[in-house]
């Protein structure tokens, strides 16, 4: 049996062009060393784990990084389509029958959470980690799913997983325990009082 997919998207760490919101709280170079800090200590630990292959799927294309330092040598790339968020991520799961996608920028989230998701899967047709904003922090399919698993999401909102939801309605979903994800300066405190490290 083929072992399954997680897709780790991630946008190249640049000054400026990463955690534009949480910038504007501590700075773009506070940020960028955020975003490296989480981006690696997510990477290297699911990558490394022989319970699935993990692709890096990576925006913009053709952008330049220095990737070795941030991920495990031998981890597959690939560029991330043109497009809205909701295109890139069906065009990235839809490669695969089985598959979990996150983001890189989740403090906290390692193999144990990647595990729970496929073990969910076993018994679901999807997966999706609730984020406390309303997001959600991964989401992951088997074979059964929506033509358009993302039509009509308002990204960046409170509504984001209802309106994800709305489009499984025949489907059967497992929900993972929630997570808080970094967007602001308030979210990066309320994390360091959780003493979640990263």
């Amino acid at each position: 049996m083929r072992r399954p997919v997680v897709i780790i998207f991630a946008r190249a760490p640049r000054l400026g062009a990463v955690k534009r919101r949480l910038a504007a709280g501590i700075g773009a170079r506070g940020a960028l060393r955020f975003y490296r800090a989480t981006l690696a200590a997510t990477v290297w630990p699911i990558a490394r784990d022989r319970r699935w292959h993990t692709v890096l799927a990576v925006t913009p294309r053709g952008a330049r990084a220095d990737w070795a330092r941030l991920v495990p040598p031998g981890t597959r790339r690939m560029a991330q389509v043109a497009g809205d968020l909701d295109q890139r991520m069906e065009k990235a799961l839809a490669r695969y029958p089985r598959a979990i996608l996150i983001g890189s920028d989740i403090p906290g989230l390692g193999p144990a959470d990647i595990a729970a998701g496929f073990r969910a899967l076993g018994r679901a047709d999807a997966v999706f980690g609730p984020a406390l904003d309303g997001g959600y922090w991964l989401v992951g399919f088997g074979p059964r799913r929506p033509y358009r698993p993302f039509a009509k999401v308002r990204w960046s909102s409170p509504h984001a997983l209802a309106d994800t939801l709305a489009n499984f309605r025949r489907h059967r979903v497992a929900l993972l325990p929630p997570k808080r994800d970094v967007d602001s300066a308030a979210d990066l405190v309320a994390l360091r009082r959780a003493r979640i490290r990263f």
